[in-house]
């Protein structure tokens, strides 16, 4: 049963009520190396495509929702999501026990190991936005700076090639250090994706190097310096415990990249397996607007949904545009946000 439990901007969370009763949680409070490929290799579907690189995400008031999503989550259990770094500010606010990140593009899997590797090298918050974006560390930032003074400190830095060169091999050799085997062109992916942001720098946004370019989205300091509509900037990048919470995750492999098609017959319904035989749910999925693409395999979509374990409610994140949606359009939404930001 779906009903409508809040509305912030135009993100709808939306509880799915389950009523069987589940064993204790088994998940493991870690994964091998070997495991954590295991998982990508076995569950993810094969490669799709979208008109946009989603180097980052578009969606400028996605933390609108995480007061109610931290008093209405279950604590632990699974997280699920898609595309790249919102995920990892809702990681941080409900911390779950596991992550899986899907998205039809294995560019986007791609981008996440390449996220991984960061956090794993980086030790603190600004070390960590030092090599994403290959910009030398500023002086005079102290540890306990929220995410506007760091990123206001790199404004004026930049790019430095050589520290591009110096972490682009450091990532390449500790995914291959790990276990990561290449498919295709993903070594040259992990290039291409990196010298985006390289390029880009702190203010590139959603289409930056993208084919099909889209003026007015937020840039990465935007989201990073977003808040909630009471003043409150959840972005994982905004306090130094939220830093480390998500950079344990990545340490302990718990935090899944996986090619998924959310109307396709594998990865969802291997993730709602493993989490069955593991007595574990789902508390929270971030579905964004994928609902939008998946006219044709709507009933696909439908069913992996319910084949997802939940105990007492599974917390739907979904992201609308101003415009009809799969999902029909919204009545008397509250202004937010000028101009053609998305939310």
């Amino acid at each position: 049963m779906l009903k409508n439990l809040l509305i912030a901007a135009v993100v709808v969370l939306v509880s799915v009520v389950a009523f069987s009763a589940r064993a204790a949680d088994t998940l493991p409070a870690q994964y091998t190396d070997a495991e954590f490929w295991r998982i990508i290799n076995d569950f993810s579907e094969p490669g799709g495509t979208f008109p946009y690189e989603n180097f980052v995400s578009n969606e400028v008031s996605y933390q609108d929702i995480i007061p109610d999503l931290t008093r209405l989550a279950k604590t632990g259990g699974a997280y699920i999501g898609v595309a790249p770094e919102q995920n990892f500010t809702y990681i941080a606010a409900i911390k779950p026990n596991v992550s899986f990140i899907l998205d039809i593009r294995r560019q986007n899997l791609i981008e996440l190991l390449m996220y991984k590797a960061l956090f794993e090298m980086s030790a603190d918050r600004v070390e960590f936005v030092s090599r994403l974006f290959s910009r030398p560390k500023p002086t005079g930032v102290a540890a306990n700076s929220s995410a506007e003074t760091i990123f206001k400190a790199f404004d004026s830095v930049k790019a430095d090639p050589v520290l591009y060169k110096q972490t682009l091999q450091a990532i390449r050799d500790r995914l291959k250090a790990g276990g990561f085997k290449p498919v295709g062109d993903d070594a040259e992916k992990i290039g291409l994706i990196f010298d985006v942001f390289l390029r880009g720098g702190p203010r590139m946004d959603y289409t930056y190097a993208s084919v099909a370019p889209n003026n007015g989205l937020p840039s990465y300091y935007n989201l990073m310096v977003a808040t909630d509509d009471k003043g409150k900037n959840w972005a994982y990048l905004d306090t130094e415990d939220r830093y480390q919470f998500v950079r344990q995750q990545q340490q302990k492999n718990l935090i899944i990249p996986l090619v998924a098609d959310f109307g396709g017959t594998k990865a969802i319904k291997e993730i709602a397996k493993y989490l069955s035989e593991h007595g574990a749910t789902v508390s929270v999925f971030y579905i964004s607007n994928v609902e939008d693409y998946l006219e044709t395999t709507w009933n696909n979509y439908r069913a992996n949904l319910a084949a997802l374990p939940s105990e007492d409610s599974l917390l739907l994140i979904r992201f609308i545009p101003r415009a009809n949606t799969v999902l029909g359009r919204l009545a008397d939404l509250p202004p937010r946000w000028p101009g053609t930001y998305w939310h």
